[in-house]
């Protein structure tokens, strides 16, 4: 899947929730959805739980 069509199911999901449920149904949807793609992407290998919580505290690891 690319990531234009990503994008698009993103949109759409929280278009239809904020049509539906309101503004707060449209946070829930886009703060579990960046739950989900962090969740996913340390499942993934692609990060480790070191570069996040440096990512938050917003300092730059050293190697």
């Amino acid at each position: 899947m690319n990531l234009a069509l990503v994008g698009l199911v993103a949109g759409m999901a929280l278009g239809f929730a904020g049509y539906f449920g309101g503004f707060a149904a449209f946070l829930l949807v886009a703060v579990l959805g960046a739950v989900g793609f962090v969740v996913g992407r340390l499942l993934e290998g692609d990060i480790d739980l070191g570069d996040l919580g440096d990512l938050i505290r917003g300092r730059e690891r050293r190697r």
